[in-house]
């Protein structure tokens, strides 16, 4: 299999890591992600991450609470996911490092744009974590924000969904699947594959983005190699 791009952002949601658990984390899948992200590599691919906490805390559902500790609580779920990505990588054989936009130096390193770009052109997976550091925003803004500063030439966005539908297919039968859309056309149709805001960085740099299922086999790769699965965002 012959990669499509040089450099790319993997966005997995915190839910697909969960798996059918629908909480923390599945060992299983954690390992098959690192190991297409070895494939990958192996591939020649410059690899970014970022990962949600979906899987531990979602503050939108928090009703009452303050909603910028809502959302601190949550950047905080997307570093243990983010620390369990790079001991994933790292048990396969994989360069890879954690940098977070929250300052958490025991543990990772903060996050510095020139320091990633560097690691990532070595061929060192960098998984960033802790959101955009800034309460109100979401991941998916964070990974438009990273595959602008990385220079990325696609979003690969991994979910518990295999693709964009005009409604949730898991509570109606006859959603109305998407092979192709436009970035326009998400905003447009108030599609909820991501964020108003994301959507909108995505449109504006013209960064493609590839919606597929984590669960997908090889989808990660054949995602990566062009092939069209899921919905190609452009």
């Amino acid at each position: 299999m012959k990669a499509k791009y040089k450099r790319v952002l993997l966005k997995i949601s915190g839910e697909a890591l969960a798996g059918e658990k629908h909480s923390g984390i599945n060992d299983e899948l954690l390992m098959s992600v690192a190991k297409d992200i070895k494939a990958l590599k192996e591939m020649g691919v410059e690899i970014a991450l970022v990962v949600g906490g979906g899987n531990f805390w979602r503050g939108r559902t928090s009703d009452g609470m303050d909603r910028a500790s809502a959302d601190y609580m949550g950047m905080l779920a997307t570093v243990i996911n983010a620390l369990a990505l790079q001991d994933a990588c790292r048990r396969s054989g994989i360069d890879a490092v954690v940098q977070t936009a929250l300052t958490i130096e025991h543990i990772a390193e903060p996050y510095n744009k020139d320091r990633a770009r560097k690691l990532l052109s070595e061929g060192t997976v960098v998984i960033f974590g802790g959101g955009t550091g800034s309460p109100f925003f979401s991941t998916d803004t964070t990974s438009a924000l990273r595959a602008a500063e990385m220079e990325c030439d696609v979003i690969l966005l991994a979910k518990n969904i295999d693709a964009v539908y005009d409604r949730d297919p898991r509570l109606d039968p006859n959603a109305v699947r998407f092979s192709r859309i436009s970035h326009t056309e998400v905003l447009e149709r108030d599609l909820k594959v991501m964020d108003a805001t994301a959507a909108s960085l995505c449109r504006d740099y013209g960064i493609k983005i590839h919606v597929f299922g984590l669960a997908e086999k090889d989808g990660i790769l054949r995602a990566c190699a062009g092939e069209e699965i899921g919905t190609i965002i452009e």
